[in-house]
């Protein structure tokens, strides 16, 4: 039996990415102190995997402001990631870090490794600032991800984080109800 990766700590790590114009080194620890996506997905240049990271894109000022950092990471390098970004329109208003992870360290440190292939599961892990896994959800290959919905359960993540002993129910919204788990609420929801 797999045991969860829900809150355990982030592996070590160091790899290059492409961001803004430039080559950055990123390692698990620029991960600390923040709340962070490590949004994997399977090679640049395809199908589903633009529409992911563009729609990513459109709501990284969003993610931003709620003082979160998003990592887009496959197995592809940097310097495919660059390329990608100066051909493609999609790809291009990306600003975000785009993690070239060439030798599947990443990628097998979070569990969405295909080996056969070579490639990463459309993985999206939520860090706390504590380097603590929090939420993760995993796709197959042909299923897109939104990042309309992950903002969502960030803000939950967050809430719960911030609020002991409260709980956020399904399809919370921020200002909505949430749950003080107790005795007196057994068979009553």
């Amino acid at each position: 039996m797999t045991q969860s990766i829900i809150n355990t700590k982030l592996l070590p790590f160091k790899a290059t990415a492409f961001q803004n114009g430039d080559f950055i080194d990123v390692s698990e620890a620029d991960l600390l102190g923040k709340w962070s996506v490590v949004f994997f997905y399977p090679a640049d240049f395809t199908f589903v995997c633009p529409t992911e990271l563009g729609d990513m894109a459109d709501h990284y000022e969003q993610l931003k402001n709620m003082g979160v950092e998003v990592y887009s990471v496959s197995t592809d390098t940097h310097f495919t990631h660059k390329a990608w970004h100066d051909t493609s329109d999609t790809i291009g208003k990306i600003q975000f870090p785009m993690i070239g992870d060439p030798t599947g360290t990443i990628t097998r440190n979070f569990n969405v490794m295909i080996e056969e292939e070579g490639l990463a599961l459309r993985g999206t892990f939520v860090i706390n600032p504590e380097g603590e896994i929090k939420v993760a959800e995993i796709n197959d290959l042909g299923i897109g991800r939104s990042a309309k919905e992950l903002v969502r359960k960030i803000q939950a993540a967050q809430y719960v984080a911030e609020h002991d002993g409260e709980v956020c129910p399904a399809a919370w919204q921020p200002g909505e109800e949430t749950l003080a788990p107790s005795l007196d609420l057994v068979g009553k929801i």
